[in-house]
């Protein structure tokens, strides 16, 4: 076997996760070797050392080839895909979209157990618990939910973000809204989507 620069060795190492793991890509040979400033030849090299040293592994898929580390596998394992799907009401219900806009990535640690996905509120009505219109909520999906809960429901299919409570008097569900100058809406039933696990907001 021929000798190794293990700082160059560890360095493209280095690279190719932080691009897997930054920009969602594996660096052309070209790339690692402008990095570098070696040649092709010697990053081909030294990938099939790491793929020896079982710190690379490389399928080829769809005519080229995918890498990808140790690393990188065990870091994007642990990385939910949560899909966006619609605006949310935080006002005036309004219906509900199916559609996956977008997604968000999260760490599932950082979440827990369970399905999830994302919804943007809109709306004034959950300001006093800091969630704002054009916040992205995360909702982790179920049909129930304890007093004091901020649930997605679904009302004659029309969703809307409320704290959850049980009226024991009125023997009605009832949803606050989190503002103030607004009223409690009592339902008889309502169909709980989820409950809010966390809140992303941009940082002026």
């Amino acid at each position: 076997m021929r000798y190794k620069d293990n700082d160059l060795l560890n360095n493209i190492l280095s690279y190719i996760n932080e691009k897997r793991l930054e920009e969602n890509y594996c660096p052309t040979m070209q790339e690692i070797a402008t990095k570098f400033g070696v040649t092709k030849g010697t990053v081909c090299n030294y990938m099939a050392e790491l793929e020896a040293r079982g710190l690379l592994e490389r399928k080829k898929e769809n005519g080229r080839f995918n890498v990808s580390t140790a690393q990188t596998n065990k870091t994007l394992a642990s990385i939910l895909n949560i899909p966006v799907v619609g605006e949310i009401a935080c006002g005036t219900p309004i219906l509900a979209e199916e559609n996956i806009d977008n997604y968000v990535y999260i760490s599932r640690d950082f979440l827990g157990e369970g399905n999830f996905f994302a919804l943007r509120a809109k709306g004034d009505s959950m300001i006093d618990a800091n969630i704002f219109d054009g916040d992205t909520v995360i909702v982790r999906q179920q049909d129930t939910a304890e007093e004091g809960q901020i649930v997605v429901a679904l009302i004659n299919d029309e969703a809307t973000l409320k704290r959850y409570y049980f009226d024991k008097a009125k023997k009605q569900i009832r949803l606050h809204p989190e503002n103030s100058t607004m009223s409690d809406m009592f339902f008889d039933k309502v169909n709980i989507q989820g409950i809010v696990k966390k809140v992303i907001k941009d940082v002026e």
